[in-house]
C-alpha cells in the first residue's frame, strides 16, 4: 500500500510567505529607492552586472543541483534552495541597508547591495545542507529568515566593535553557516538516525546532477571571492582571481589522490568529489586579503583539500555517533573545516609579513578574537532556531517522510485514489 503523505501546506506555507512578502513590499515601497548614478561603488554597470550573475549562478544552479543527490528529493532539494534563496535575499538587502536608513532616510539599491545581499544568502544555504531532508518547508524559510539576520548582526558587530574590513567580516560566511548549522542538526536530532533514514540515499542519476551543481560552483567561485573587490586597486581583482582559481585547481587533484588513498579498493569516491574539490576556493576566500603569491594560494587548496577529504570520511559519522549531530551534506567537513584552515592561512601570512613583535601579538589576539565571536553568534543563533523550530506548531515530517519529494510537491501520476 502507498504511504500516506503530510497535509496540505496551504494553512502553514503559504500564510508565511504571503505575510513576508507583503511585509518586504511595503518596506521597499516606502523606505528603498535604486541607486541612479551611473557609477556603483567605483565601477560601472558593464563591470558589475557579471559579478552579479556569476554569484546568481552559484546560489540558484550550483547549490540547487548540489542538493539534488538525494534520489527522492530533487525537486525539493533544488525548489526550495531557489524558495529560500529569493526570500533570504530580499530580507538581507533591507537588514544591510538599515544603516543607510538611519542616517538618509532612505535604504539604497544597487548591484553591489545585491551581491553582497546574495553571499550572506549563501551562509544560510550552507546551514540547509545540514539538516536536508529532514525539515518542511517553513523550518526552511524560518531557518534562512534567522540565519542571515544573525550573519548580517555579526558582520555589523565585527566592523563596529573589532574594525574588521568589510571583505574579512562578509568573508566569515563559511565559518558561521557551518557552525550554525551543526548546532541546529544537534538541536533538531532524530532518534535511529544512525541507522539512516529510509529513502536517505543517492543513484547514479542523481549523483549525476549533484555532481553538475559543484562543477557550477567550482567554475563561478573566483568571481565569489573577487566580487567584493573594488576595480580601484589596480591588479588586485585580477591577482584575487587567479589565486582561487590556482587553490581550486589543486584542491580538485588533491581531493581525488586522498580519496584513491582513502578507499579500500583504490577507487574515486563520488561523494569527495562532489564536496571537497570547493575546499581550496573556501580557504583562500577567507585569507585572501593577504595571499598575494600563486605558491600561497596553492598551498592553501593542497592543505584544505586533505583535511576536508580526510574529514568527510571520519567526522561525518563520528560526530553522528558520538555527538547525535546528523550532518546531512557534511558541510563540517566542506565548508567548517576549510574555513578554518583559511583562517588559519590569515593569521601566518599576516604574522610572514608582520616586523613589529608587538603589532604581531596584537593583531593575533585581534583575529582571533574575530573567530570566536563569529563561532559563538553563529552557535547562540543557532540554538536560538533550534529551540524554535522544535515546536509541533511547525509540524516536522515523520521519519518515514523524510527525504521524499511527495511530502510537499503535487504530482499527479503518483497520487493514491481511494
Amino acid at each position: 500500500m502507498a504511504p500516506r503523505y503530510a497535509p496540505s501546506l496551504r494553512s502553514r506555507l503559504a500564510p508565511l510567505l504571503l505575510l513576508l512578502q507583503t511585509g518586504f513590499i511595503v518596506i521597499y515601497g516606502f523606505y528603498t529607492e535604486v541607486e541612479s548614478n551611473v557609477k556603483v561603488q567605483g565601477s560601472d554597470f558593464r563591470s558589475s552586472y557579471p559579478n552579479l550573475q556569476d554569484v546568481n549562478a552559484m546560489v540558484f544552479l550550483g547549490f540547487g543541483f548540489l542538493y539534488t543527490s538525494f534520489v527522492r528529493y530533487g525537486f525539493s532539494g533544488c525548489g526550495l534552495n531557489f524558495l529560500v534563496a529569493v526570500m533570504a535575499t530580499q530580507l538581507a538587502i533591507i537588514l544591510n541597508g538599515i544603516e543607510s536608513w538611519y542616517y538618509r532616510g532612505k535604504i539604497t539599491i544597487h548591484l553591489g547591495s545585491i551581491v553582497v545581499a546574495e553571499m550572506c544568502t549563501v551562509s544560510a544555504l550552507i546551514s540547509i545542507g545540514a539538516v536536508l531532508g529532514k525539515t518542511n518547508p517553513v523550518h526552511l524559510i524560518l531557518i534562512a529568515m534567522l540565519e542571515v539576520s544573525g550573519f548580517v548582526l555579526n558582520g555589523w558587530c565585527l566592523r563596529t566593535l573589532l574594525k574588521v574590513q568589510p571583505l574579512n567580516s562578509i568573508m566569515q560566511l563559511h565559518t558561521f553557516g557551518a557552525f550554525f548549522g551543526l548546532i541546529l542538526t544537534w538541536m533538531l536530532y532524530r532518534k535511529g538516525s544512525e541507522q539512516q533514514f529510509e529513502k536517505e540515499k543517492s543513484d547514479r542519476k542523481t549523483g549525476l546532477f549533484s555532481m553538475f551543481g559543484t562543477i557550477f560552483l567550482w567554475m563561478f567561485w573566483p568571481s565569489f571571492n573577487s566580487a567584493l573587490i573594488e576595480d580601484g586597486t589596480p591588479g588586485r581583482k585580477l591577482q584575487v582571481v587567479c589565486s582561487t582559481y590556482l587553490a581550486l585547481a589543486v584542491s580538485a587533484v588533491t581531493a581525488a589522490a586522498v580519496s584513491i588513498l582513502s578507499s579500500h579498493k583504490g577507487k574515486l569516491n563520488p561523494n569527495h568529489m562532489q564536496s571537497c574539490i570547493l575546499a581550496g576556493g573556501i580557504a583562500v576566500g577567507v585569507s585572501i586579503s593577504v595571499v598575494h603569491h600563486p605558491w600561497e594560494a596553492m598551498a592553501i587548496g593542497f592543505t584544505a583539500a586533505v583535511v576536508s577529504t580526510t574529514g568527510y570520511k571520519y567526522l561525518k559519522i563520528h560526530t553522528l555517533l558520538a555527538f547525535q549531530s546528523h550532518d546531512t551534506c557534511a558541510v563540517l567537513s566542506t565548508y567548517g573545516l576549510p574555513s578554518l584552515l583559511g583562517w588559519l592561512a590569515h593569521l601566518l601570512l599576516q604574522l610572514k609579513d608582520c616586523n613589529d613583535q608587538t603589532l604581531a601579538i596584537r593583531f593575533a589576539v585581534f583575529h582571533i578574537c574575530t573567530l570566536l565571536f563569529t563561532i559563538m553568534m553563529s552557535l547562540s543563533m543557532g540554538i536560538i532556531t533550534g529551540l524554535l523550530l522544535r515546536l509541533n506548531l511547525w509540524r516536522p515530517p515523520q521519519d518515514k517522510k523524510c527525504f521524499d519529494d511527495q511530502a510537499f510537491w503535487e504530482f499527479p501520476h503518483l497520487a493514491v485514489h481511494k
